[in-house]
């Protein structure tokens, strides 16, 4: 098969690989599409925790939807023709010698796991069968919808408190639709781009803040003089946090999405309240991912979601090298997916 491969010094390259193996619990699929992400930015940069040089070169993409080719013996959740999210690829020295993972869905085969399996690991619970009336390419929007409405509901939000998302990118507009449809009315998106604003404003939010143009603090608390409840770091940039010192209340909390580029922070709060928190979720947990689904869908099937408001680019996977230069040249707007 062919993958996606960060090499050591940065750089993409397509590679000839052999196609995973799997065991009797799990299933082989054919990789349909996938999503580009910003976890696959920091990848990239070589940035993200966990992934030291030594791990690479690794396999890229983690947003990945496919079809069910061949199973298991012991499977029971799956069978062939099933599409499903979320199938990876493991490290394996012996099959894959050199490579390690970034998850590496960015290839034409990965596998899933069976949920109902002894000791099935944590992402067998989020690898679920897609119901037919879902395009399978834009499917792969799904895993960051999933992933913003667990994170919601780990953080607490609630319809009366007052929210500001700093950042208005693929997954900023996601949390500022999803906190609308969950009743937030005082919402407030912030971004330095105009077109994204207006995005977010049809996406839900009440107010917009152009950071580049007005003070943040300043805007903010002429609306609420005490400060928000939260904060949310929806761009993934240490100084976010900082930012949201000035502006919540006493006992608020600034909300990070994500993993940062540098695994340390100094926070200045001395234009805080005396009592505050600061909230990383950095790996949504797998299985509140998949229990997220069923609300998602049917969000999709009343109408109150539409998966293509959020998709602003389709590339080939041939052309994966050139998408990702477009990714980090911040010259994709909302989400870029890939199409095998």
């Amino acid at each position: 098969m062919k993958t996606l491969v960060v090499e050591r010094d940065g750089s993409l390259s397509i590679r000839e690989v052999n196609k995973p193996r799997y065991g009797e619990y799990q299933a082989l699929v054919r990789t349909i599409a996938c999503g580009m992400c910003g976890t696959d930015v920091k990848l990239c940069h070589r940035t993200f925790k966990g992934f030291p040089e030594s791990v690479y070169p690794i396999m890229l993409g983690h947003e990945g939807v496919g079809e069910v080719v061949e199973v298991g013996a012991k499977v029971t959740t799956f069978k062939v023709g099933d599409r499903v999210l979320l199938p990876f690829v493991d490290p394996d020295p012996e099959n894959l010698p050199g490579l390690g993972s970034g998850w590496g869905a960015m290839s034409e085969y990965a596998v899933v796991c069976d949920p109902a399996a002894p000791d099935a690991p944590d992402c067998a619970f989020a690898q679920t069968v897609l119901d037919d009336d879902v395009d399978p390419v834009d499917a792969a929007m799904l895993v960051t919808f999933r992933e913003v409405l667990s994170c919601i509901r780990y953080f607490g939000i609630r319809p009366e408190d007052s929210v500001v998302v700093i950042g208005c990118g693929p997954v900023g507009l996601t949390y500022i639709k999803f906190l609308s449809l969950c009743g937030v009315k005082n919402l407030i998106a912030a971004d330095i781009i105009p077109e994204k604003l207006e995005q977010a404003k049809a996406n839900g939010a009440a107010f917009v803040i152009n950071s580049r143009e007005e003070d943040l603090r300043s805007a903010v608390r002429a609306r609420y003089p005490e400060g928000v409840d939260y904060v949310l770091d929806a761009a993934g940039f240490p100084s976010i946090v900082n930012q949201g010192m000035g502006l919540i209340k006493d006992r608020g909390a600034v909300l990070c999405y994500g993993v940062p580029e540098k695994e340390e922070i100094t926070i200045d709060f001395s234009k805080a309240d005396y009592n505050w928190r600061v909230i990383y979720q950095q790996m949504p947990r797998k299985r509140e991912e998949g229990a997220a689904h069923a609300q998602v869908m049917e969000w999709i099937r009343s109408g109150a979601l539409n998966i293509r408001d959020f998709i602003s680019d389709y590339f080939d996977f041939a052309d994966a090298v050139e998408a990702y230069d477009r990714l980090l040249n911040r010259k994709i707007l909302k989400k870029g997916i890939i199409r095998f």
